[in-house]
């Protein structure tokens, strides 16, 4: 394709690395084009150079380092994207490896603190502990004082138990309600972070607690789902469905510099670092996709471009 070309408001970026996540796996099936207007170009995350500027764009210069969301493109050279939604690259991060940051990082980041409200000293209960947002979350939690429940497979316990999760549940042998009442002695967590859906719905409210909320990120494991509407009334629950794609760039923008403030300090300051599972160059995709749609990974699976 040719190289596309910033408008007054744009920046064109050399892409140095992008990253796997689960749209792309569907993207490819099908299943989840992208938002009206953009390229059917995969990929919603990337790290690169400024390569050149739109007229009006004055808060960015050519040649800096950095990274952000895209609604797709990302899985490629260059790409272009709004001056407001790039994010400085922290700089203990390596730039080939800040890829694996603006995606995971800013999705949990959103669903627990921001739309969540989860504050220090409270409970959240997040599945896929060892998937890319999984990861993320365990470590924003601990830099926000929060504690953490997490779901995993039994081989990537230990890894999550590692990054600082405070129980991780064997989902394959062990009940996540009966291990959260446990941890909170009853009380329930103020937050789920779900990206299975399907029949977790129903033990997510059982787990929440008076007046919690449930963010929907994903629905891995189905989209239709039964649950008790009594639970719902008497805990006073929200729960909450979101994307970060398909939202207006006007929110996008919002997030990113709200995110910007509130979390890219971490990093410098030790609290939060990208877990990257493996990385591939991007004529090697096909193997991407394969090792993700394996759940193989604890973590983000790059793409070297």
């Amino acid at each position: 394709m040719p190289d596309p070309v910033p408008g007054p408001e744009e920046v064109l970026v050399d892409v140095v690395g992008s990253a796997m996540n689960r749209a792309d796996l569907l993207q490819r099936m099908g299943l989840y084009s992208g938002p009206p207007m953009e390229i059917e170009i995969p990929g919603l995350e990337f790290a690169g150079v400024v390569a050149a500027v739109g007229g009006r764009v004055r808060g960015v210069s050519v040649g800096e380092s950095v990274m952000g969301i895209v609604g797709g493109g990302a899985q490629a050279q260059r790409l272009i994207t709004h001056e407001r939604l790039l994010l400085p690259v922290p700089t203990s991060v390596p730039l080939s490896d800040a890829a694996a940051i603006p995606e995971v990082f800013m999705t949990a980041w959103d669903a627990l603190i921001r739309q969540g409200g989860l504050t220090a000293g409270r409970w959240a209960l997040v599945h896929a502990g060892a998937s890319g947002v999984g990861t993320a979350a365990i470590q924003l939690c601990a830099a926000f004082g929060a504690h953490i429940v997490v779901t995993t497979s039994p081989g990537k316990v230990t890894a999550c138990r590692e990054l600082g999760a405070d129980v991780v549940v064997d989902y394959s042998s062990d009940d996540f309600v009966a291990e959260v009442a446990d941890a909170t002695s009853g009380r329930g967590v103020d937050v789920v972070l779900d990206v299975i859906g399907g029949d977790y719905a129903a033990r997510n409210l059982s787990a929440l607690s008076m007046g919690g909320t449930i963010v929907q990120v994903g629905v891995m494991g189905g989209a239709r789902s039964q649950i008790d509407l009594g639970q719902v009334l008497m805990k006073r629950a929200v729960i909450r469905g979101t994307t970060l794609r398909s939202r207006p760039i006007e929110e996008k923008i919002a997030i990113s510099r709200e995110f910007a403030k509130q979390v890219l300090g971490h990093f410098d300051a030790g609290r939060l670092r990208p877990v990257i599972d493996s990385r591939y160059d991007l004529d090697r995709i096909a193997d991407a996709h394969e090792h993700m749609a394996a759940n193989a990974n604890v973590g983000k699976i790059l793409l070297d471009v």
